[in-house]
């Protein structure tokens, strides 16, 4: 489609695209689980979770009336989201449970948008939430990180043609869906061994009075009921 006009672009990005062949869903499925699963691929694509992670944080942060301070994304795949405001609080508590589940409901989302055949429009929304994120970074390698990673949906979005754009948001949806997962059950090896005594749910925990075993419940329940939710929305189940 040529660009000609304001209106032409917003045909564009919201315009209703064709369902991808089945083997193309299964395929980009197959190609996510493989870049969640090998710990050694897993070291990198991490970087994307994070992402989702601290963006999760920050939003929520702002959603609930929070002055957010910044974000930072480290090299490690760790990340930290500063934020002021009343120290408890429902605020905050939402503020605090929307790191670990942040990936698997932006993947619900997804799923949900890709089954109603809205493929550029995930993709331009994918562009303009890294936008905004990328205004509250604070650091270097954040910083590349997010344009790098936007820079990749532009091209993606503007150059390629439809199956290659298909082919793309259906892999990320997939991957945050599946990717989502692995963290929190990471994090609950953590726990288990002493080694995040300050973690997420940690905070729920001491903000909340709840058992933090609780709050891993919680994080387990929505990645996973995520998961079958959005699994069955892109295999049109």
């Amino acid at each position: 489609m040529d660009i000609t006009s304001p209106g032409d672009l917003w045909e564009r990005v919201t315009g209703v695209q064709p369902d991808p062949s089945v083997w193309l869903v299964a395929a980009t499925a197959a190609v996510a689980l493989a870049v969640v699963l090998p710990r050694g691929v897993w070291r990198l694509s991490r970087n994307a979770v994070t992402i989702a992670h601290e963006g999760g944080h920050g939003l929520v942060a702002l959603l609930t009336g929070r002055r957010l301070d910044g974000i930072r994304l480290h090299s490690d795949t760790s990340g930290l989201t500063v934020s002021r405001g009343k120290p408890t609080g429902v605020g905050m508590i939402l503020t605090a449970a929307a790191g670990y589940t942040a990936p698997s409901l932006l993947g619900l989302g997804g799923a949900w948008l890709l089954s109603a055949g809205h493929i550029t429009l995930l993709l331009w929304g994918s562009i303009a939430l890294l936008a905004a994120m990328l205004v509250m970074i604070r650091n270097a390698y954040g910083a590349v990180t997010v344009v790098v990673t936007g820079a990749l949906f532009f091209l993606v979005s503007w150059l390629t043609g439809p199956e290659v754009q298909a082919a793309f948001a259906y892999g990320v949806v997939w991957f945050l869906l599946l990717g989502g997962v692995r963290p929190v059950f990471e994090l609950q090896g953590k726990r288990r061994g002493g080694r995040a005594p300050d973690s997420d749910a940690d905070q729920l925990s001491r903000l909340t009075h709840v058992p933090a075993g609780l709050w891993l419940f919680l994080f387990h329940a929505v990645t996973l009921c995520s998961l079958t939710g959005g699994g069955r929305w892109l295999l049109d189940l």
